[in-house]
């Protein structure tokens, strides 16, 4: 019996046209993940790792190939308003500040994905708001400040709040470290984890350190310049690299 994947990438590709060039910044990649698995796309910056991200999250036309998440491929023309991605795919971001409206609160901010739902009343959604809350470690007292008022760390435990509020399937998880202060890296990672367990969630990470996501991969798939140049379990990866590349990362990874 064929393995059934949660997310399969096919032949995806983006072309950026400027005045007078064409920029290639992904360039026919292919990759699946199957139910319950972490899956990440390393690089440096500029590799075309987040836009990939980002067409896969349908914030970004794709220019060639498709994104077939759940077995429906996106974007799926039949779920009213993207309703369907709100639900199954989300996506926390690098900066969780930039990601949340200044005038909003943190319960607001929460139950923005699900306001859609006209089954929920406002008690609900509110009861909602601070169960989840509690799983990402925060006391429902942190409902009524506002992201501004929160440390980076609670800022993203927030954000991640909000991205699991909805019950998905899928986390796109975009350099969600890389404003954190190292200790709080850890915990971050480790919330991740647990959630992961606790949700059976998939994970798709999106990071330039690849020391940072070996630990906690089930697959890596290394970007340079818009392409996949070599993918596998991070063991294969971090002690048999194939790849120059891939072994530039890793010696500068340890160097760190």
């Amino acid at each position: 019996m064929a393995e059934e994947y949660l997310l399969e990438v096919k032949h995806l590709k983006k072309v950026f046209s400027r005045k007078r060039s064409r920029v290639i910044a992904v360039d026919d990649i292919n990759f699946k993940i199957s139910s319950g698995q972490c899956f990440s796309l390393i690089g440096e910056s500029g590799s075309g790792k987040s836009t990939a991200a980002n067409m896969i999250a349908g914030l970004l036309d794709i220019t060639e190939g498709e994104v077939i998440f759940n077995k429906k491929t996106l974007p799926d023309k039949s779920c009213q308003k993207g309703f369907y991605l709100r639900d199954e795919m989300q996506m926390v971001f690098q900066n969780p500040l930039s990601s949340f409206s200044p005038k909003m609160t943190v319960l607001y901010s929460i139950c923005e994905g699900l306001r859609y739902r006209s089954h929920m009343t406002r008690s609900d959604m509110t009861h909602k708001a601070y169960e989840t809350l509690e799983m990402v470690g925060l006391k429902k007292d942190y409902a009524n400040r506002f992201c501004s008022e929160l440390s980076g760390g609670e800022c993203q435990r927030v954000a991640i709040a909000r991205a699991i509020v909805s019950n998905p399937k899928l986390l796109i998880c975009d350099e969600v470290t890389n404003a954190l202060d190292v200790s709080v890296q850890a915990q971050v990672l480790q919330l991740l984890l647990r959630l992961k367990q606790d949700l059976n969630l998939s994970y798709l990470f999106i990071s330039h350190d690849i020391a940072l996501v070996s630990n906690i991969s089930d697959r890596i798939a290394v970007m340079k310049e818009g392409n996949i140049v070599e993918e596998g379990v991070p063991e294969e990866i971090i002690n048999h690299p194939k790849h120059p590349y891939t072994d530039i990362l890793i010696r500068s990874a340890q160097m760190g």
